[in-house]
């Protein structure tokens, strides 16, 4: 009974110390409710979300003191419980402030301060659906950034490009800092852990970096900050994408093929639905973050297993990643420690088997069950005829696999030595392992059969270690006008190695795994080689910012950068900056404008090479060599050495000069704000391989050219642009409310000023024939000096004969006419964001135009001549048919389609669930589109932009021959996702 009494009272206590509460939240503009708000009792997981009224209902308990709510686009508010039961609570929008931080080179700064061409981009302007990649989530959301992908290859990789074309070599793509370490490896991270883009555009903001920062920089942070309030937080983010094929091209059916005269071999085969099938892909991303005395922590997860339209092509990846702060003596000593390891297996097939699936004979079936089918081609239906493989048995008997293994490590510290004297420094290690197999079975027709089998494996390594450290200054250097000093140094090595290995003529298929068992090392479809090499960059760079009473900004920085890769005498770079801006509203009423900041920046880069030996005039190696003559004999052979090139000592840095010209501006308290630029940038020095006779080296003075070419400083080039951003934030009346973003870019095409260097090079670089069966000859791509790059070239189709003859307005190549360019004119992207209550919708179109594309579907298969007989024809709406050509397919001006498109890019509908659970913080369900329609004249398929040429392998060139389509192109996907996002506290 006692103790009965004793509960009893106890809980009498209890409940003359708990009350209800209620309230509702508003939108202190507009006075409408907010829905799904948070009202928490600080420093507890107690809560509650708003109906669709903006109402709540919360009981609190004796020591409850406040109340902090919050809501997505809104400031967190903090409000005291004292005695009151009712509460009317109204929240500010949290629009993009002008006090925002924008991540720039080594540091910070408030966005109202920024004077360069910076872009800050959000998750919540991220896209959406299955993003495997980081750049994808920046797919047409800034002003000037193209990335670009055709087709729908989950192991494609994305062409970035910033302001178009700044060099011919390998690093045509921005420079990655991922967390403060510079060319970090995309591998390394996961879209999911992602807090923050920056991209820094033009040269002023570049220029921080030195000899990397010509082709742009992106700056991407991870999520690493946790509260310092004792807290835990676990995030679970899983779905699963059905992708299915899209926009094939038509093609005669079987019956029509047999009515033009094709053979018939008595089946009715649709290849391409044989090769294809719908995809399914799960993704799971998990992470825990939070804090405890003076450290916080994020340690995540994230699986993904992305699978192709064919089978055997796709990729499983695992990514885990640590990040850990910590401070000590009163803050004043943070270190950080970040840590991110990945593996990646994928399986590809050979692409040509999309080529074959589309214009194989459609009457043939896959299998036959004949002797020699059994015997040479494991039963499937082969023919001795050019070019004529089964695309079912190319995908199964050839097989090529790629093992990444990536880990960055990354460790930080910074001290306070004054409170405005802060010192740095920052030692960092990426590291790249790639293990590839390659196989060809003994029934393989293409290759396989006559190689009796073959087999290769490759690995290449690449591990590159930086240390910097820097100095940082603050200071009131008068009474409003405040300076920030930052100086630093940095030492980068890189080292690159690998090895290859190929054999042939098996007894059994055994493949990479047993390379012993080829018996045959030597010749055709065989290979061994092996390689090193290394190099080092130091770099001293400094940086001067100046804010006076927020009413001017100037910036200055410098960057000298020594690299061992380039001419003894020209191994040293200097890289100068300068911006200045000014806030008129600091200074005119401007009305509407709460901001409106002119900027006007200069700023200078330059390129790496991708190789360290350029200027070098290295050796390979030659042929092998037998002495005597004697076959009989062994020990006598050797491989001969050959100069791969001569000696440049005076090879130095491709620079990037830009101007850059613009406009920050916010209106209506910041509900809009953008941004206006234009640019013009001069790149010159770039570098090439060109021919040289055998006199003088007059890069070496002293001696002679000992082969046919040389790499010299070559190029120049000019280009120019315009980029305009508007975004708004969250207009419309009630509970509806719509946010949009509009950015595009209009490109003065890249022009070619110059391709000469020291008496040597060219008056135009053509490039790109369209290929085999008999177009190998002409190249249709002409650079040409004082022309625009990329221009195709070639006849134009003046009319097709009564007998269904081309008439062409030449046959000489030397007379071809500007047909078009395969560069864009413009791009555009346009996002929506709608909220209802608890929904969400997402709609993002993006675009591009003025840019043309060569068909090679069209032009190869279109004719009705004597071979599309053998091959199955392509059928599209620019297809003649009254007469039908006759003629062997050849280049001309038909088959340069204008490729301008509008495509729904992405669509997300979401719901937010309402959470009674204390330690259940959200719970969102999402529908997700991707590629829902595409909006063209071209009738190839995939009208994106094509940066370069997919079958050009030469880094140099490749960039030379951008707008043409391959027939080997991936086909398109339309992709569905379906996924669910958890929070828990």
């Amino acid at each position: 009974m006692l103790v009965m009494a004793l509960v009893f009272g106890a809980s009498l206590a209890a409940n003359a110390q708990s009350r209800t509460i209620t309230g509702t939240v508003l939108d202190a503009s507009l006075g409408d409710p907010v829905p799904g708000a948070t009202v928490l009792v600080k420093g507890t997981t107690r809560g509650v979300a708003t109906d669709l009224d903006g109402k709540f209902t919360l009981e609190i308990q004796s020591g409850d003191r406040v109340l902090v709510v919050s809501f997505v686009g809104y400031l967190t508010k903090e409000v005291e419980i004292g005695n009151q039961s009712t509460f009317t609570i109204n929240l500010e929008e949290d629009i993009q402030s002008l006090e925002e931080a924008v991540v720039i080179g080594y540091g910070s700064q408030d966005k109202k301060e920024i004077t360069s061409a910076v872009v800050g981009v959000k998750p919540e302007d991220f896209n959406r659906g299955n993003v495997a990649n980081p750049t994808q989530l920046l797919q047409g959301k800034v002003a000037g950034l193209s990335i670009t992908r055709a087709g729908g290859n989950p192991n494609g990789g994305f062409d970035i490009r910033l302001r178009g074309l700044s060099t011919f070599g390998a690093n045509s793509s921005p420079l990655i800092v991922l967390d403060g370490v510079i060319g970090a490896s995309l591998d390394n991270v996961d879209p999911n852990d992602i807090q923050s883009i920056d991209v820094l555009k033009d040269g002023s903001a570049a220029a921080i970096y030195g000899a990397r920062g010509s082709s742009g920089v992106i700056l991407i942070t991870t999520t690493k900050k946790g509260t310092r309030e004792p807290s835990t937080t676990v995030s679970i983010n899983s779905f699963a994408t059905l992708d299915q094929a899209t926009n094939l091209i038509p093609i005669l059916s079987p019956e029509e093929f047999v009515a033009r005269g094709g053979q018939d071999f008595g089946s009715r085969t649709d290849w391409r639905q044989e090769l294809i099938d719908d995809a399914l892909s799960y993704t799971t991303n998990a992470s825990v973050s939070g804090s405890f005395n003076n450290t916080t922590y994020m340690a995540s997860v994230n699986y993904r297993d992305n699978n192709g339209i064919v089978n055997g092509v796709g990729n499983e990846r695992l990514n885990t990643r640590i990040n850990l702060s910590q401070s000590a003596i009163n803050n004043r000593l943070r270190m950080n420690v970040n840590l991110s390891f990945t593996n990646v297996d994928s399986e590809s097939i050979n692409d040509a088997a999309f080529r074959y699936a589309t214009i194989y004979n459609p009457t043939a079936p896959i299998f036959e069950n004949t002797e020699d089918a059994n015997q040479r081609f494991g039963g499937y239906f082969q023919r001795d005829l050019f070019d004529f493989y089964n695309p079912v048995a190319l995908a199964n008997q050839q097989k090529f696999v790629n093992e990444i293994k990536s880990a960055l490590t990354s460790y930080r510290a910074e001290f306070d030595i004054l409170p405005n004297l802060t010192a740095s420094a920052q030692y960092s290690q990426d590291r790249r392992n790639e293990l590839i197999g390659g196989f060809w079975s003994i029934q393989d027709f293409q290759v396989g059969l006559g190689a009796r089998g073959s087999a290769e494996r490759i690995t290449n390594d690449r591990q590159q270690k930086i240390f910097e450290s820097t100095l940082r200054y603050e200071t009131e250097v008068m009474d409003g006008l405040n300076m920030t000093l930052l100086g630093g140094v940095a030492f980068q090595s890189t080292k690159n190695q690998g090895f290859g290995a190929r054999v042939r003529q098996y007894l059994f298929d055994l493949g990479w795994n047993n390379l012993g068992a080829g018996a045959i090392r030597l010749g055709n479809n065989t290979n061994l080689y092996s390689y090193a090499n290394e190099d080092q960059l130091n770099s001293a760079f400094g940086r001067a910012n100046f804010n006076y009473r927020n009413l001017l900004f100037l910036s200055a920085s410098v960057r000298a950068e020594t690299y061992s890769g380039f001419g003894e005498n020209n191994q040293t770079g200097v890289f100068p900056a300068f911006s200045i801006g000014s806030d008129f509203t600091q200074i005119f009423d401007m009305g509407v404008f709460s901001q409106f900041k002119p900027r006007v920046s200069y700023g200078v880069t330059g390129n790496l090479p991708p190789s360290p030996t350029l200027a070098l005039g290295v050796f390979g190696n030659g042929n092998r060599i037998d002495l005597d003559g004697d076959p009989l004999t062994t020990d006598d052979i050797y491989v001969g050495i050959v100069q791969n090139s001569n000696p440049n000592r005076f090879l130095k840095w491709e620079t990037k000069k830009e101007f850059n010209v613009g406009v920050d501006y916010a209106m209506f308290d910041g509900k809009v704000n953008g941004s206006v630029d234009y640019y013009v940038r001069n790149i010159s020095d770039l570098l090439f391989n060109v021919p040289v006779s055998g006199g003088p080296n007059i890069f070496d003075p002293g001696r002679f050219n000992t082969v046919g070419s040389t790499w010299v400083n070559l190029a120049d080039l000019r280009a120019a642009g315009f980029e305009f951003a508007i975004g708004v934030a969250r207009i419309g009346k009630g509970t509806l409310k719509w946010s949009p973003n509009f950015n595009f870019t209009i490109y003065d095409k890249t022009t070619i000023e110059s391709l000469s260097a020291g008496g040597l090079g060219f008056d135009e670089l053509r490039f790109a024939t369209p290929g085999s069966p008999g177009q190998n000859n002409n190249p249709i791509i002409y650079n040409r000096v004082g022309q625009t790059l990329g221009d195709f070239y070639g006849p134009r189709l003046l009319g097709i004969s009564e007998a269904g003859e081309y008439i062409l307005s030449t046959t000489n190549p030397d007379e071809f006419e500007r047909l078009g360019n395969g560069l864009p004119q413009g791009e555009f992207g346009f996002a929506n964001g709608f909220e209802y209550g608890q929904w969400s919708l997402n709609v993002f179109l993006r675009g591009a135009w003025g840019h043309d594309l060569y068909n090679s579907y069209r032009g190869f298969y279109e004719n009705a001549d004597a071979p599309s007989n053998t091959w199955n024809s392509v059928i599209t709406d620019k297809t003649p048919t009254s007469p039908l050509i006759t003629s062997t397919p050849t280049f001309n001006s038909s088959y340069i389609e204008d490729a301008s498109f509008i495509r729904l890019d992405n669509m997300e509908l979401g719901y937010n669930f309402k959470t009674n659970s204390p330690n259940l913080s959200s719970f969102r369900v999402y529908f997700a589109a991707q590629n829902l329609f595409t909006i063209t004249n071209y009738s190839g398929i995939d009208p994106e932009v094509r940066v370069r040429d997919l079958e050009n392998g030469d880094a140099f060139t490749t960039s030379l021959s951008p707008g043409i389509e391959r027939r080997n192109t991936y086909f398109q996907t339309r992709s569905f996702t379906l996924g669910l996002s958890l929070n828990f506290k």
